[in-house]
């Protein structure tokens, strides 16, 4: 029982951190690219992962965590995906209107659960799979509006479904196959992350601002929020690792559209943006089926541990009732191109 009420309190610090840096990270570049005029967020993502590693090379230098060598071939693959599934939803946003943007963004959680079923032989229970449905019906009805399709949209859009949740499904396989920690999979893997994302950012960001990012001019207050966004990054990419981990790639997801919701209520509140009865609908409904999919979840993890489930089905672990109240406490998520 100590074990388990342990490895609960770390899901529920792992929820939140993702929270909280997602929250920090957002306003600073929300600040940084809306009132700043600093559009490159492909390449500032790169920054972001060479300052994450750099930040975890001193913490193993300093013996805070042991590194764990894991095949070269596997860590360049998954880290080039992950580099690559970045690209591919800066540049979904880039080319297909908000609306088909957010549907590329739904689309990730009913593919990742087809290709867990199909490939991992993970089981989804007929009430986990509709609490799912009911989420999607949610954030959709809250924040999908006008769906213009073009077709190099379309397959951008596919591609980055197909990058982001096989790589979200790796962390989370790799971490458990290999007895790894998040902190080992993400000093290992940052560098090829951010080496891809270092070559084809600029191309990226210049094609979609028309602006190049050696020809900007940095002032004192950009390059601080540059630095400060860095910092920041090096939470956001340690607490992604370590909620895949500990959880599932779809709890994962189910995290991340609660931040969806959430942030169309703090912006209303606190940003004045517009609201209408269709998002409060939407945010009533998803929030529905955020604590659907969390109760079903804790209970048939328990008849799992009773034995009364297969061996062979699997269920993802739940979002604790604490971590949805301590995450409702006022996040914000605002869609800047930042893909992750």
């Amino acid at each position: 029982m100590g074990e388990m009420s342990g490895f609960q309190l770390g899901v529920i610090g792992a929820l939140f951190l993702s929270v909280a840096s997602s929250v920090s990270i957002v306003i600073c570049n929300k600040a940084l690219m809306s009132h700043l005029g600093f559009p490159f967020a492909t390449t500032l993502t790169s920054w972001h992962l060479m300052v994450t590693y750099c930040t975890l090379h001193v913490a193993q230098r300093f013996n805070f965590f042991e590194n764990k060598a894991i095949d070269m071939q596997t860590v360049m693959l998954f880290g080039m995906l992950n580099g690559v599934s970045i690209g591919f939803l800066n540049l979904s946003l880039g080319f297909n209107s908000i609306g088909f943007y957010q549907m590329t963004k739904l689309a990730i959680i009913p593919f990742t659960v087809l290709l867990e079923t199909l490939f991992l032989k993970k089981q989804f229970s007929q009430k986990i799979k509709f609490s799912l449905f009911l989420l999607l019906v949610g954030v959709g009805i809250a924040s999908v509006t006008d769906l213009q399709l073009n077709l190099v949209g379309t397959i951008l859009s596919l591609l980055a479904i197909v990058t982001t949740c096989v790589g979200q499904i790796l962390t989370n396989t790799i971490q458990k196959r290999l007895n790894v920690s998040s902190t080992q999979l993400l000093y290992q893997s940052a560098p090829f992350q951010a080496a891809i994302l270092f070559v084809s950012g600029p191309l990226v960001d210049q094609y979609l601002t028309r602006q190049n990012v050696f020809a900007y001019k940095y002032s004192p207050l950009v390059l601080g929020f540059i630095i400060l966004s860095c910092l920041i990054a090096v939470s956001v990419n340690f607490s992604t690792f370590l909620v895949i981990g500990k959880t599932s790639p779809v709890t994962y997801q189910v995290l991340g559209h609660l931040k969806t919701c959430l942030v169309l209520g703090f912006g209303y509140t606190l940003l004045h943006d517009p609201f209408t009865e269709r998002n409060i609908i939407g945010i009533l409904v998803a929030i529905i089926g955020m604590g659907l999919y969390s109760y079903f979840c804790t209970h048939e993890n328990k008849k799992k541990q009773l034995g009364d489930l297969s061996p062979g089905s699997q269920v993802p672990l739940p979002l604790s009732s604490l971590a949805i109240e301590t995450l409702c406490t006022g996040a914000v998520h605002l869609d800047i191109g930042m893909a992750k």
